[in-house]
Order: C-alpha cells, then structure tokens, then sequence
C-alpha cells in the first residue's frame, strides 16, 4: 500500500513496524500513548505510517529496557539524545540513579532469598506433615500489629 504512494517507499504500517522492531503493535501504540513515539504521518485515508527513524527509535528504546532503564529514564534519554546540550553529565546522573535503585532492589531479593530457604529448611526437617511451621510463623508474624 505505501510503495504505491510517492516518497513512501521507506515507511511502514504500525504491523510492519511491529515485526522489524520484534514487538507487538500494542506496544507501540503504548509507546505512542506515552509520547515515546509518534506517526511519521498519515495517509489519506487516515492509516499512521513509519518511517526508518521510528524503527531506529523503537530499537534504541528496546535496547534501554533490556539495560534496565524504566520508561520515564528513556524518555529522558531520547530527549537528551535528540536535545542540544552536551548529554553525558545527565545520563551519568540517570544511570547513577538507577544503579542506586538496582542495588536496593537487589538486597531486597537477598532478603527475600534468605527467607525462603530458611522456609524450605523449615519444610525439610519437619516431621509434621499435616501442619506447616511455614505457615504457622506467617500466621503468627501477620497477626501482629
């Protein structure tokens, strides 16, 4: 449909963009509803077309997801990235942040790993097969106020 029409030979409709980028075209209709992306243009019967820097975009974006920046840090990044200023300052405060983040989170799953092997431990030596300690103890810490 779009090779057809004069200097669209480039672009794409959101299910072609979809399968070059290897994502569902919800995403990218999310990604437009949070303003990460938008339509090159339209066609005129009002169909959203992509151009080759759409697909660039929707990669770049792909790519800062899987480094485990969150959608607003990408944000930030494609506007640093697309913006005048010299960017390396920022984007060395935002990976600073979201270190910072990774490793709460990540002595949060130590906490959480600690807690679950000693409830398998609890499990494995109990000999009490119709009553549960594990349960017992999460009863008894839930009940208190």
């Amino acid at each position: 449909m779009f090779a057809m029409l004069d200097g669209m030979r480039d672009c794409f409709t959101i299910g072609q963009l979809a399968v070059k980028a290897g994502v569902q075209t919800s995403t990218l209709r999310y990604y437009e509803r949070v303003n990460l992306l938008e339509p090159s243009g339209r066609t005129e019967g009002n169909y959203r077309f992509y151009g080759p820097e759409t697909l660039a975009r929707v990669r770049f974006i792909r790519v800062a997801q899987a480094a485990g920046f969150s959608l607003a840090d990408i944000t930030t990044l494609l506007s640093i990235r697309d913006g005048d200023t010299a960017p390396c300052a920022e984007v060395e405060h935002l990976i600073e942040h979201r270190l910072s983040e990774v490793r709460k989170r990540l002595k949060d799953l130590r906490e959480v790993d600690r807690h679950l092997k000693r409830f398998l431990a609890m499990c494995h030596e109990s000999d009490e097969k119709d009553l549960c300690e594990v349960l017992e103890q999460l009863r008894e810490k839930s009940s208190k106020p």
